[in-house]
């Protein structure tokens, strides 16, 4: 009896080192794939291999807005409508929200018998579209942060989740997150390269390459666009009397009201010290001179507060409309100019410049 017991120790113990290489076989090649900077790959890797890896049917991922709290469905291989957006403010969570709110794997294997936490009927619907009650939901970590989760659901083979499933899924888990987790910081970093860290606007690299773009997409499709050119009147009295932190907040405080004043597919940069760009692409010079009046006015009838101190605030606006061949170092020259000419006119006030003679 001993030597059959012994016999059969060694052979439980063969079969986990096998299925263990055979988790290891499946998952190493997928690491490379992991290596991306592009969310739709990590997200056909959570669809079409970790299934086949873990031996399910169905599939979910979402990645997760930390800032809005919002969980995004990114892909998924359901025949059926599921959420394509979930907010982890829900009362009382779900499954999904509970599991990432507690930054624990969850795995099921009879969804009507599982409690922890309480899941209100309401919550239960998607139950239906399944075969089985087994289920696992993974939030996927990084550095102890949730950035996204994974759902899988019904197990091809009928059975249990296995202690090996689960040692997969662990693994898994943190590998997909290291994944997001470098994406997200990657596009933070192209972000930053690309922004002014004072006001948040493009900086002013970003805005030629990008008023470049838009100079090619008119001579592809036609059209002319717009630029607007803004100047922070009196700066250095302020910076003076209050001190340049108080010239900073001044710079911040026009920048969020020019932005106000603009829509979303406008290309606002702060182009240097205390001075503005924006390119309005399709739009007529005149209705580029009333959105620059908008602005005038709202930075003139929103004075800013500094300990205590009301300081009037204005701006000097230069307006100049191009078209295709135009070269983007004189669209720059021009509009300056309409600034300059706004400048000494008295400030808080819109230039209009004339290209057809300068341009």
């Amino acid at each position: 009896m001993t030597n059959d017991a012994e016999k059969h120790n060694r052979t439980k113990t063969s079969n986990a080192k096998t299925d263990n290489k055979y988790r290891l076989d499946d998952i190493t090649p997928i690491v490379k794939q992991l290596n991306s900077m592009e969310i739709a790959t990590i997200a056909e890797v959570c669809i079409n291999n970790i299934p086949e890896i873990i031996g399910v049917k169905f599939a979910s991922f979402y990645s997760l807005d930390e800032a809005s709290g919002i969980l995004h469905l990114e892909k998924n291989n359901q025949p059926f409508v599921i959420n394509n957006i979930v907010s982890l403010n829900q009362n009382p969570p779900t499954l999904m929200v509970s599991a990432v709110l507690n930054k624990e794997l969850m795995v099921i294997n009879d969804i009507e018998k599982f409690d922890q936490p309480n899941i209100e009927n309401v919550h239960r619907t998607f139950v239906k579209n399944y075969t089985s009650g087994r289920c696992v939901v993974a939030p996927l970590i990084c550095h102890g942060r949730v950035v996204g989760v994974l759902n899988l659901a019904d197990k091809l083979d009928g059975e249990d989740f296995s202690d090996q499933d689960v040692v997969a899924l662990e693994l898994l888990r943190q590998l997909i997150g290291a994944a997001i987790g470098n994406l997200n910081l990657f596009e933070k970093t192209q972000r930053q390269a690309q922004t002014d860290g004072l006001t948040g606007m493009l900086n002013h690299v970003t805005f030629y390459e990008i008023l470049d773009a838009e100079l090619k997409r008119s001579q592809r499709y036609g059209g002319q666009l717009s630029i607007i050119m803004a100047d922070v009147d009196n700066l250095k009295p302020i910076n003076d009397k209050f001190g340049h932190k108080a010239g900073d907040l001044t710079i911040k405080q026009v920048s969020r009201r020019i932005k106000s004043c603009i829509r979303q597919i406008d290309i606002a940069a702060r182009y240097g010290g205390d001075e503005f760009s924006i390119i309005l692409p399709n739009t007529s010079i005149e209705d580029a001179v009333v959105v620059a009046e908008r602005m005038v006015k709202m930075v003139a009838d929103t004075p800013m507060m500094w300990e205590e101190n009301e300081i009037s605030l204005s701006i000097s606006v230069g307006v100049g409309q191009y078209n295709a061949d135009t070269f983007t170092g004189d669209i720059a020259k021009a509009t300056d100019k309409a600034l300059y000419a706004a400048k000494q006119a008295g400030k808080n006030t819109v230039k209009v410049f004339d290209t057809t003679s300068a341009v």
